[in-house]
């Protein structure tokens, strides 16, 4: 299981922490992905954690200013949101796979959606301007 917490209302240019609890699974075999969804549109990729001490990868739109980071120890991820802007706001989703193409660590690019096995509710994020 996997449960998004955290998210909230902010100014622009504020931050927030969200916290991704996880249960029932090795935690530290597993590859853990934030992803957020804003009103009619599509579901997003928007940082990645890879299991076994693997890099942590960022979408364009979130690098330098939201920084992933997992506690093995607590078995949760943070997303740590700063400097975030009304383009930021959405709901926001943890999601978790054991196996992840290697392409994606050795590229470090993100994994899909549809490469995601498990899904947490989300937790929604506004930001006013």
């Amino acid at each position: 299981q996997l449960q998004a917490s955290g998210g909230g209302l902010v100014q622009a240019g504020g931050s927030l922490t969200l916290s991704c609890a996880t249960s029932g699974f090795t935690f530290s075999s597993y590859t853990i992905g934030w992803f957020r969804q804003a009103p009619g549109k599509e579901r997003e990729a928007v940082a990645s954690t890879f299991s076994g001490g693997g890099p942590t990868v960022y979408s364009d739109s979130v690098k330098g200013r939201f920084t992933i980071s997992r506690d093995n120890a607590k078995t949760s991820v943070i997303l740590q949101m700063n400097s975030l802007k009304p383009e930021d706001t959405a709901t926001y989703y943890c999601a978790a796979v054991v196996h992840v193409a290697v392409s994606h660590i050795q590229g470090r690019t993100l994994p899909r959606v549809d490469e995601y096995d498990y899904w947490g509710l989300g937790t929604l994020v506004t930001v006013s301007s």
